[in-house]
């Protein structure tokens, strides 16, 4: 597949998606750069934003398997994995597998299960398998989880640690519709969802395949080391407590590369796509100290201040 090809992949699936959500371009491509750089999707908002109905639209658009989990203070660890069980009628033990078993996972309101229940993704999202009884077992290609949470309401939730956040190449946000929007999405579900109407567009292998090209993108020295040093100005900052891991430094260069195909079809990253995944990757792996805090400073905020300072890098070498 030729990166042309994997730029009209990601058109076709951003298409199907607008059919049923409107606007929300940004958003869209944040979750189609996680598809394309093998990465998970924090989707954070406060209810009644879309979602969901994001999340289900690219499943139905990519075709392949796709389920969803509610997240609930009582849901176990093996209700995502799966569990050996023992049928009465051949007298054996079986495997039931769980719900991560597809290619596409939709936790929804992953913050209300327990840090217990969470953890139990934290290998699958890391090295897509599972092990359960001490047998290990792989995970589909492509593996991907659409997570999302309300950050307003704490009553029954349980935040997100660092470990899990880190798992999550992008978080983003839907944000409330213009007022135009708003009169187009009324419009749109008045007479049924269109939803019920969506097929796929693409096929689970073509992404597997574009997945693999991702890591073929050129990248120069300049750029690497331009990475780094975001990375490092934020460890530097005063307001955070932890800045941003190795393991966010290879998350940007994978998203750059992504962004790379699916807005250029490019085969070569430049400092926009860096600067542009830049926020959407790095900022949610930013610990802030109490006093930044309260004095309502934001990870986005300091991302900012970061981009701003650092300088990008000057290269005309970069189409070669």
């Amino acid at each position: 597949m030729q990166f042309e090809q994997m730029k009209e992949t990601a058109n076709r699936l951003s298409s199907s998606i607008g059919k049923v959500i409107v606007g929300k371009q940004e958003v869209i491509e944040h979750l189609l750069v996680g598809i394309f750089a093998a990465g998970h999707v924090l989707l954070e908002d406060v209810p009644g934003t879309g979602k969901t109905m994001l999340a289900k639209a690219l499943a139905k658009s990519m075709g392949g398997s796709a389920k969803r989990v509610q997240f609930t203070p009582d849901l176990l660890p093996s209700d995502i994995t799966g569990i050996h069980y023992f049928n009465q009628k051949t007298s054996e033990f079986e495997f039931r597998p769980g719900p991560v078993f597809t290619n596409i996972l939709l936790a929804d309101e992953i913050n209300r299960a327990t840090p217990r229940t969470q953890s139990s993704l934290l290998e699958c999202m890391e090295e897509r398998q599972v092990t359960i009884d001490g047998v290990t077992m792989p995970l589909e290609r492509p593996f991907l989880v659409i997570a999302t949470q309300n950050p307003v309401e704490n009553h029954g939730t349980y935040p997100l640690p660092e470990a899990q956040l880190d798992r999550f190449l992008i978080k983003t946000a839907m944000g409330y519709p213009e007022k135009d929007e708003a009169v187009q999405i009324l419009k749109r579900f008045q007479a049924e969802n269109p939803l019920d109407q969506l097929e796929a567009v693409v096929r689970p292998e073509d992404i597997a395949v574009a997945q693999q090209r991702i890591g073929q993108v050129r990248v120069t020295d300049e750029l690497f080391g331009y990475i780094v040093q975001l990375a490092e100005e934020t460890r530097k900052h005063a307001d955070v407590v932890h800045g941003v891991s190795p393991r966010g430094c290879q998350s940007l260069l994978r998203a750059s590369q992504a962004c790379a195909v699916i807005r250029g079809g490019r085969d070569y990253v430049l400092p926009d796509d860096v600067k542009h995944m830049a926020a959407p990757v790095l900022s949610h792996r930013l610990v802030l100290n109490s006093q930044a805090r309260m004095k309502g400073v934001t990870a986005g905020g300091i991302m900012e201040q970061v981009l701003g300072t650092v300088p990008v890098p000057v290269d005309h070498a970069y189409s070669r």
